[in-house]
């Protein structure tokens, strides 16, 4: 991918809103069972797939019919986790019940989160150092288009109800109020640690 025009007709596994953009960016979202990615990349049926991240990736064996791996995720920064309890049967438990698998979701949540970012890394390295895989970044024009669709559908979705305006507004406040502190904190930090050494 080295400009829109690579997108036109692009046929690529992409869910939900990330494949509501993907379209109208001229790319064609396929959504598919995960068991059918790889037999469809590797007979030409989808020209690419999103997935969930390297150490994922490469346990699928995407690197054998994949050649190139493009990044930033424009769509997600990464996967959510979510622990799900039947709201009647969680409300049934004695208290001090209902704690302990709250406090279990949120350590089993970080400790997955803190796995992954671990295995990623390694998995990464396997994929472009043994596997001869390309990282490619996504050409800056293609994230900016990616960008202005992204807000046109979610300014669309805003505006299919009262319900829906108030999401969006809460959303977007917390959003730009936590954008300015990441400018200060993480994104200052990370451009700290790589200024050259003298």
């Amino acid at each position: 991918i080295n400009s829109l025009e690579d997108l036109q007709g692009l046929k690529m596994r992409i869910p939900g809103l990330g494949g509501e953009v993907f379209s109208r960016a001229g790319g064609v979202p396929v959504t598919m069972q995960v068991s059918d990615v790889f037999t469809s990349l590797e007979t030409g049926a989808l020209d690419a797939t999103e997935w969930v991240s390297p150490y994922n990736d490469l346990a699928a064996g995407y690197h054998t019919v994949a050649r190139y791996y493009y990044y930033p995720g424009w769509h997600e920064p990464g996967s959510t986790l979510e622990t799900i309890f039947n709201k009647e049967a969680f409300e049934a438990l004695p208290e001090d019940l209902q704690e302990i698998l709250l406090a279990a979701s949120e350590v089993m949540n970080k400790r997955i989160h803190d796995e992954l970012t671990a295995r990623n890394n390694e998995a990464l390295q396997t994929l472009v150092n043994e596997h001869n895989v390309e990282l490619r970044r996504i050409p800056d024009d293609v994230l900016q288009e990616f960008r202005r669709l992204s807000e046109e559908v979610i300014l669309e979705m805003a505006a299919v109800d009262e319900t829906s305006q108030r999401v969006y507004q809460s959303w977007k406040a917390f959003l730009d109020g936590v954008s300015a502190y990441h400018q200060i904190a993480e994104d200052a930090f990370i451009e700290a640690r790589n200024l050259p050494l003298n």
